[in-house]
């Protein structure tokens, strides 16, 4: 754990002004002091108590001397410190950082950092981009998050396979693509130098560069010697059309022999004469200075200082100050070292500092959001940020891919000094001119490329002729095409000729059906509203024929009879108005398709289709008979008892059903209580889908459907012509929800309503106000109203979806499974006696503790935030523009509690705080906390009341102050408890803090007066501030105030107060304050003579209990 120097320093010191100022004002002074110090510490200790996170840095810090110039240990020391006194990061974590050092050679820098596996939690690099997906890997599995400035590797990007992986800045291809782009520069070379880490660096920037289409000609590799150079140059002049040469090496303008010798000859050779533009590659990953910055290496050498005209340097944009004036800010601070010069401090010092600072806020983010700290979360969290680091303004976007801005320096070949031309916007991806143009060799710009390079969708000529490769796809499209076509003729052939020939046939005649006629009950349209012997033979799987003798069957014709037998089943035919079907061909080349895809859905909460009935002129949808009849005669069926297990099990097979139809992109759009069936073992099954693509496809006209069948419509199909017909997937839930309320109530749509269904539907038609069914809590869980609620929001698009709700469901039964018939052989089993008892035993005590836990709950939250949580939602801070707050505390606790035992304290804070409690009880007001002696009340919140907050708090001052003059202590009687009183009225904003043991909490300038009020008042007073009584006054209720002048608050300066000594009709008795600034108290608030009398009482009853 890493504790700087500062926070220890600064309060030394605080403690030595608290020591002189005690000597300066009395012990009173001292105590408050001490008190300040003591607050002061609280964020170190907790501070001190976080769990540690140990970033590595990792770096060639040892074989690499122009990495070792970045400094990573002051960089990692200073962002530590700095992040350790802002108090804007979330304290659950303290931050330490190990130097990890990598090997030059790629080979062993990868063995290294499998080494360093136990060393960190989460690493800072690697800087060389030859193993960054190696390691990328190891850390997803090792759960470490990989931050990294360097990682150029493009195949990194994919957030699904390297999911603890993150860039600090933006990704140095997405800035070269941009320039490019905008000058308009394809073709592009790439050399290195020949250390290991620029090789890898150098082949991952071509990869990346020809993942986005760009061509690159060359990529080569050259040592510091002049031929190596020489040759490599003569390579890229070779090469066709390269207009922008990348040099990944060390710059020149830090001190890299490389590029100054590649530059050196590059202009010997004439090739720094505008045809070619160099750009360093090293500079991206840092912020180069540039304002107020000479380079002596561009003064001292001219031929390096002309070749550098031909250059464009690339790098982050600095913000309000340069990396030296950071640097030497900081230093200047004490922070670092200053012996430390900054032009010998590579810049790459600031971007080490800002990748912690990276790390710590996306830590921040994520603990903030969900409280977890796994290197997934972080990385996550890492986007939408925006901080300051060293001296650049670092930002992410929604993706976590950062849009920080980076400027575009060029000199003229004759100053020394870089000028800004070009600022490069990374979250447009677009330059804007900063009125100084780029000064190219010659005059004018590079020669530019192809438009067609940069343009999503088009072939560039590229060794392939356009007009060749554009008839080449025209040939393969047509092919394909024809072979498309062929097959799908095939196949539609062979789907016309499987609608009526072969065992899977799905248009069926009076051949393939025998219809039956057996007694109808009493239920009108219903489907399964049929009573007959074969149930129970149904039930115990025999054959529903075998049950009919020839006299138990009426005659049976397609046209006086839904139910039929086919293939030895029973099965239900839904007929559909009668209309010109025309012939069966006709049917069969137009609806096949939708036939198929209707018999083709297969759930075991959707009663499966098993073909459409076409013969005689009628044609109908035949499915499975179910045997327990439809969801809505089970409800009405007084005999059938239904507890909330079965209820919520037919619930659950009905969101089942329907989440399988919508997730086959299937709109039900006639769903109702009726369409739902149930089988002989109680498993609910969505019916008569598809009906209305039927008609819509085959153009039959339907009966308008009258008001009782509209009371499952959503509010919107009603309203919009020919929505009826078509439906939605937001009116299917519309629907389940009315179902919901049939169930929970056992009564038709509405029915608590008292209106006709007519009524109903016009007043659907036409909010506000919204007109919904009104379910009284006892008929379901809260949990479920909740949902049902949800579900018909009059917004289409606020309602869940049936995934939603299927998740939600599941959570109100624990994940357990609600299948009807399992659940009742284990009760069975495990409950073979006295069931009920026992259910209603435990029932009954379950309810018991949850009314002592939501009475407790009450008790320490408001009940609207506490019923919120209840229900799982999030509570969120409210502001109150004006509420007045009341602070007291005990005069001379301190010495009190010094004197008494500490069950004698306790017995003493809870006597007189049970006596507060039964006050405030007669005022409508808020007990906010108690803190040792120090109680707070709020009026105002969270019920606003007005303007009578004021006369609220004031009131009960007066009653609290009336009852603490005839308290008494029940170990020390003889000595008073005076208290001290302060109010204040303003803004606050209210909240729920923490997860575990939540509290209500206030916020704002309003509480810190209100507490100064306290502080700087006098015993048996009532302190009141000028705001507090501009309301009191206003309320002209005859409050009796005192002006006592200005007073000194801490952070506020001098204001007038006043003390507020009655009220007109108040009879009650006061205490007699002491006067003011003559009330004898020392510091501890007691007078002498009570102490005196005190101790003299407690020695006289020691004598009498050491008595013999």
């Amino acid at each position: 754990m890493f504790l700087g120097p500062w926070p220890f320093s600064r309060l030394l010191s605080w403690f030595a002004i608290s020591s002189r100022l005690s000597g300066q004002h009395g012990l009173t002074s001292s105590k408050f002091l001490r008190y300040l110090c003591l607050l002061a510490l609280l964020p170190l200790i907790w501070w001190g108590q976080a769990l540690p996170y140990k970033i590595g840095v990792i770096g060639p810090w040892t074989c690499d001397p122009f990495f070792s110039k970045a400094l990573p240990e002051v960089a990692a020391a200073l962002a530590i410190e700095r992040i350790s006194r802002d108090m804007s990061f979330d304290r659950s974590y303290s931050f330490e950082y190990v130097i990890l050092n990598e090997d030059c050679q790629t080979s062993k820098a990868l063995t290294s950092f499998i080494s360093h596996q136990q060393m960190a939690s989460g690493f800072v690099g690697p800087a060389n981009p030859g193993y960054c997906e190696a390691a990328s890997l190891l850390g997803n599995s090792w759960d470490k998050g990989i931050f990294s400035w360097a990682c150029v590797n493009h195949e990194l990007d994919n957030k699904h396979s390297y999911p603890t992986f993150s860039r600090t800045l933006p990704s140095p291809i997405r800035v070269l693509v941009t320039v490019m782009k905008y000058f308009q520069w394809a073709h592009a070379g790439v050399i290195s130098s020949d250390e290991d880490i620029w090789v890898h660096t150098a082949n991952q920037v071509s990869s990346a560069l020809r993942s986005h289409g760009l061509p690159v000609g060359v990529v080569l590799t050259s040592g510091q010697d002049s031929r190596s150079i020489q040759k490599a140059l003569q390579q890229i002049r070779q090469a066709d059309r390269i207009r922008i040469i990348i040099m990944c090496m060390h710059s020149a303008l830090i001190g890299g022999e490389t590029q100054t010798h590649f530059l050196e000859l590059a202009h010997d050779l004439k090739m720094t004469d505008g045809t070619y533009v160099f750009v360093p590659y090293d500079v991206l990953l840092y912020s180069l200075p540039y304002k107020h910055s000479p380079y002596q290496v561009l003064r001292n050498n001219q031929k390096l200082r002309e070749a550098y005209d031909a250059v464009l340097t690339i790098t982050v944009e600095s913000h309000e100050k340069t990396f030296y004036e950071a640097f030497t800010e900081a230093a200047a601070g004490g922070e670092i070292p200053e012996k430390l010069d900054s032009h010998q401090v590579s810049p790459l010092f600031g971007t080490i500092y800002n990748s912690i600072y990276f790390i710590a806020q996306a830590m921040s983010n994520a603990l903030k959001e969900n409280g977890q700290a796994s290197a997934a979360s972080l990385t996550r969290h890492s986007r939408n940020m925006q901080f300051y680091g060293f001296n650049q303004l670092i930002r992410t976007d929604s993706n976590g891919n950062g849009i920080s801005e980076y400027v575009i320096l060029d000199t003229n070949g004759k100053e020394w000094e870089l000028r800004g031309t070009y600022t490069v916007d990374m979250e447009t991806e677009l330059l804007r001119f900063r009125g100084t143009p780029i000064h190219f060799p010659g005059g004018r710009p590079t020669s530019a490329d192809a438009k067609c390079w940069f343009a999503q969708g088009k072939i560039c000529q590229g060794g392939i002729d356009p007009a060749l490769a554009m008839m080449v796809c025209f040939a393969l499209l047509l092919a394909l095409l024809s072979i498309n076509g062929f097959a799908y003729f095939i196949r539609r052939r062979i789907n016309k000729i499987q609608l009526i020939k072969g065992p899977n046939r799905i248009l069926l005649t009076l051949e393939d059906v025998t219809f039956i006629n057996p007694h109808f009950g009493s239920k009108r349209g219903s489907r399964a509203s049929v009573s007959f012997q074969i149930i129970s033979e149904v039930q115990s799987g025999r054959s529903p024929r075998l049950s009919f003798s020839s006299g138990s069957l009426t005659p049976a014709t397609y046209e006086n009879s839904n139910i039929a037998i086919y293939q030895g089943d029973w099965v239900w035919l839904k007929k559909f108005p009668p209309g010109d079907f025309g012939d069966i061909k006709s049917i069969k080349s137009s609806a096949s398709d939708v036939f198929e895809m209707m018999k083709d859905l297969r759930h075991e909460n959707v009663n499966p289709l098993l073909g459409f009935f076409y013969d005689s002129g009628m044609f109908a949808i035949v499915s499975e008979f179910c045997s327990r009849r439809s969801l809505e005669d089970i409800l009405t069926q007084d005999d059938v008892k239904l507890d909330w297990m079965f209820k919520s099990s037919l619930l659950l097979d009905l969101i089942k059903g329907m989440k399988y139809l919508h997730h086959r992109e299937f709109i039900h759009g006639r769903l109702k209580s009726r369409n739902c069936v149930v089988d002989g073992r109680f498993v609910l099954k969505v019916t008569d889908y598809g009906f209305n693509n039927i008609l819509e496809m085959l153009r039959l006209s339907e009966e308008e459907p009258s008001e009782e069948e509209l009371l499952w419509t959503a509010p919107e199909l009603l309203r919009a012509p020919g929505g009826i017909r078509l439906g939605s997937f937001a009116g299917d839930v519309y629907s389940f929800a009315i179902i919901m309320q049939e169930v929970m109530v056992r009564g038709a749509p509405f029915c608590m309503m008292d209106l006709s269904a007519k009524e109903v539907i016009d007043r659907l038609k036409m909010p506000p106000p919204v007109y919904r069914p009104v379910v009284s809590p006892e008929f379901a869980p809260p949990e479920c109203l909740q949902l049902m609620k949800q579900c018909w929001a009059e917004a289409a698009e606020q309602r869940p979806t049936f995934d939603e709700i299927f998740n939600q469901f599941k959570t109100f039964n624990k994940g357990k499974k609600t299948n009807i018939i399992d659940s009742m052989l284990r009760m069975l089993e495990q409950y073979s006696s006295n069931l009920e008892d026992l259910i209603r035993e435990r029932t009954e005590e379950l309810e018991i503790e949850k009314q002592k836990t939501e009475k407790l709950l009450t008790q320490m939250l408001p009940p609207s935030v506490a019923e919120s949580l209840k229900k799982g939602c999030t509570v969120e801070p409210e502001g109150f523009d004006l509420v007045t707050l009341y602070f007291s505390d005990i005069v001379g606790f301190t010495t009190i509690s010094a004197m008494s035992e500490p069950i004698e304290v306790v017995d003493l804070l809870n006597d007189l705080y049970t006596l507060f409690d039964a006050i405030i009880g007669s005022h409508d007001v808020y007990k906010v906390e108690t803190i040792g002696d120090a109680y707070m009340v709020a009026s105002g919140l969270p019920k606003r009341n007005g303007s009578r907050h004021a006369a609220e708090i004031a009131n009960m001052s007066l009653d609290i102050l009336s009852s603490v003059g005839t308290f008494k202590m029940r170990h020390m009687p003889e000595v008073p408890v005076r208290i001290r009183i302060g109010l204040h009225t303003g803004p606050v904003v209210a909240g729920v803090v923490g997860l575990t043991m939540p509290r209500y909490c206030l916020f704002g300038d309003t509480v810190n007066t209100a507490s100064r009020m306290e502080s700087t008042g006098l015993p048996y007073r009532i302190h009141v501030s000028l705001s507090t009584v501009t309301i009191l006054r206003t309320l002209s209720e005859g409050y009796e105030v005192e002006l006592r002048g200005r007073t000194e608050l801490k952070g506020k300066g001098t204001e007038e107060t006043f003390w507020l000594v009655g009220k007109k009709g108040f009879t009650k008795p006061l205490p007699v304050p002491p006067p003011v600034g003559k009330d004898g108290q020392v510091g501890h608030g007691l007078q002498p003579a009570e102490i005196a009398a005190f101790q003299r009482r407690k020695a006289e009853r020691q004598l009498v209990r050491n008595k013999p």
